[in-house]
């Protein structure tokens, strides 16, 4: 299962990917616009969830609500993220093939077209 170094791995291999802390945590971006972040849960957010929790961007509500659908285990959401195109997984049960594919389409999201072109071009 994916670790923290897995994600940092991944995010970093990334065009003009930086990282930075965001309220105490680590956050990758692209460009100053983030993609993915630690988001621990906190005691409002209702959930009694144990483990490493990564925040991740995506396309649309309908993106997010797919995820969850097929792989309710990995993803979820909180009330918190209602109507914010962005999922929260579970680090410790996905796998580093699957995190690299959600990182990546998350970057995407976020990158300037050109950069992201550039890349795509390149694989």
């Amino acid at each position: 299962m994916a670790t923290w170094e897995d994600v940092r791995r991944i995010a970093l291999a990334l065009p003009e990917t930086g990282e930075k802390l965001s309220w105490g945590t680590p956050q990758w971006h692209v460009r100053g616009k983030g993609f993915v972040w630690d988001r621990p849960l906190r005691q409002s957010d209702g959930l009694d969830e144990q483990g490493p929790i990564l925040g991740v961007r995506v396309a649309d509500e309908g993106v997010k609500q797919a995820l969850i659908a097929d792989d309710p285990a990995v993803f979820f959401t909180i009330p918190h993220f209602d109507g914010y195109p962005a999922v929260l997984l579970r680090l410790d049960r996905i796998g580093v093939p699957e995190l690299d594919e959600v990182i990546t389409e998350a970057w995407l999201l976020k990158a300037p077209k050109k950069l992201a072109r550039e890349y795509l071009a390149q694989q």
